[in-house]
């Protein structure tokens, strides 16, 4: 290595400035992370406060307060983990393991769900199936003389399923990666001894491939029960509340102290769950797949049953999709959800005031509080995504370039930290941290500074993982060779890493941007009036029943996301394995 050539001036210069920039980013992130999270806590442990924990946990209250939502959130996250494991272990398998037509195909749009903000498919589901139980304009199949039953309309039902829809991508994601790294020859091996497809899945598959199920459950999971726009849309028109809207609405009717505790437990829920799933895996080390001796790729021969498998992922895929998308577009310009397909109007996109139309709402083009929304969302987008990749690529360096001692370990669990926390407790805890003034430093609450730096922090995880592709595609002898002759770290990252990697910053960048853009979670309790984003406006929107403005700003929200992941993948230099034979 280049520091074991190092003559001992030069070896205590290269230490010296590692343990400069460890103290520098070390502070950075506590700044970020622990800080805010530290506040929040802090905030419901003062006198005045403290006794929020036994309202919620002991009181006369707690049940509606606490143990209601709690019940909710647990089982959406169950099943809903349950389920995405299920559906994406499956899709994984035929588009990796089988000869099922359109392979391909399916294995591209099994990762698009996730792009797809959860908001739109709830917005979706409601145009579809609303029934009149709380009033309001009905969806289609309503509105076509069907009766559509409580539970298909509202609470848990949908929530589950339209959140189900959402997340599988991601278990789809995980399991195909590792799926793709099975050696065949284990899997002839066991035809040859006679062994049926149930057991060499069960004997097979499963056992090699568990740490990649357990770790899609886990993310499905604190997921789901971190997510916001779901149960919020579809649930609380019945009264439905888990811990997220719980939450929301503590923050919302001004009892924040009550607020900060339902997001503490919610964190500690989420991360419990997360930790037990890395327990599981790190219990057992018999999962390797990948050895030195070549294996060759042999698909499973479906025979008759090729195009029925291909219809069943067909229509989940179909369902996941091109349906909410479709329902979206026709419903931004439809007078009613009842009539969908029928009367349509541009009113909602570029209509002007009347006050005979749409309560005299003017269409998106006239209408100035979504013009600006729009405008802070981009500008939001881009300043996150500039300042998400800084941040990122410092801390990616100093953790590869200066590996050795507790602050470079220190460094690794707190920029992952923001993973363990759903974004509305993430949003509640950076208004306790900044949401005041802090010495001389004014209240941020209601400024753009506030939404980039919470989600900058929010987003860092993201950003250390891409500057850390960044980095190792960087050899070290090439800075190595540039520090000697004197030139300074900075003027190294500048003119080295950062244009040998442009490509795979620039694509990070847009990835953070798409992330920050459709976010709902977190960025729903920081949202003012005076500072408002896209997805915020349109969840006001459909909870105030104009769902046709909702759905036109959704429509907006996905085509900037489509158009920009595109763009990303573009400029990503790694293939997808299962995709290559």
């Amino acid at each position: 290595m280049a520091t074991a050539a190092m003559s001992g001036p030069g070896r205590r210069v290269y230490f010296r400035q590692g343990t400069v920039l460890k103290v520098a980013v070390l502070a950075i992130l506590i700044a970020l992370i622990v800080l805010p999270l530290l506040r929040t806590v802090l905030f419901t442990l003062q006198p005045e406060t403290i006794t929020a924990w036994s309202d919620v946990l002991t009181g006369r209250l707690s049940e509606n307060l606490f143990y209601k939502p709690l019940t909710n959130t647990l089982i959406i996250g169950v099943v809903v983990s349950s389920a995405c494991v299920l559906i994406g272990g499956f899709l994984a398998w035929l588009v990796v393991m089988t000869n099922v037509p359109f392979r391909k195909t399916i294995g591209v749009m099994a990762t698009l769900p996730f792009m797809i903000p959860s908001f739109a498919a709830a917005l979706a589901w409601g145009s579809l199936f609303r029934n009149d139980r709380v009033g309001g304009q009905v969806g289609w199949l309503q509105g076509m003389g069907l009766d559509i039953p409580d539970w298909l309309a509202w609470g848990m039902g949908p929530t589950l399923i339209v959140l189900t829809l959402h997340y599988f991508s991601l278990a789809f994601t995980i399991i195909a990666a590792s799926l793709a790294t099975v050696n065949s020859d284990l899997v002839e091996a066991a035809q040859i001894a006679g062994a049926k497809g149930g057991k060499i899945l069960m004997g097979i598959i499963l056992p090699v491939t568990t740490p990649a199920l357990v770790a899609a459950g886990s993310l499905c999971f604190a997921g789901a029960v971190s997510n916001f726009a779901t149960p919020a849309l579809l649930g609380l028109p019945v009264r439905m509340q888990t811990l997220s809207t719980r939450l929301f609405g503590m923050i919302e009717v001004g009892q924040v102290s009550r607020g900060y505790v339902i997001g503490i437990l919610l964190v500690l829920i989420s991360g419990a769950f997360l930790w037990a799933g890395n327990r599981i895996v790190s219990g057992r080390r018999s999962y390797a797949t990948i050895t030195g001796k070549g294996g060759r790729a042999k698909r499973f021969d479906l025979r008759t049953s090729r195009w029925p498998l291909f219809i069943v992922a067909f229509i989940i895929l179909m369902a996941a999709t091109v349906v909410p998308v479709i329902v979206l577009i026709a419903s931004s310009f439809a007078p009613s959800s009842a009539d969908l397909f029928a009367n349509w109007t541009l009113h909602y996109w570029i209509g002007e005031f009347s006050p005979d139309f749409a309560q005299g709402i003017p269409g998106i083009i006239h209408n100035n509080d979504i013009v600006r929304a729009l405008l802070v969302t981009l500008a939001l987008g881009c300043a996150v995504a500039v300042t998400g990749m800084c941040v990122g690529l410092l801390t990616s360096y100093t953790v590869a370039r200066y590996r050795e001692g507790l602050m470079s370990a220190a460094i690794t669990q707190i920029s992952f930290l923001p993973l363990l926390v759903p974004g509305i407790a993430f949003g509640a805890a950076y208004i306790a941290y900044l949401g005041a003034p802090i010495g001389p430093f004014p209240a941020l609450y209601g400024t753009f500074a506030l939404l980039v730096i919470a989600g900058t922090a929010y987003l860092l995880p993201f950003s250390v993982q891409t500057g850390r592709a960044v980095i190792q595609q960087v050899g070290g002898e090439l800075e190595e060779s540039a520090r000697i002759t004197g030139a300074s770290f900075f003027r190294r990252l500048a003119s080295i890493t950062v244009p040998l990697a442009v490509r795979g910053l620039a694509a990070g960048g847009i990835l953070v941007f798409v992330k920050i853009i459709r976010d709902l979670s977190l960025v729903v309790l920081l949202f003012t009036p005076t500072m408002p984003v896209l997805s915020v406006v349109a969840y006001r929107y459909a909870s105030e029943g104009f769902a046709q403005f909702a759905n036109a700003i959704t429509v907006i929200i996905l085509m900037i996301s489509i158009a920009a992941t595109l763009i990303a993948n573009a400029l990503q230099t790694k293939s997808q394995p299962w995709l290559k034979n």
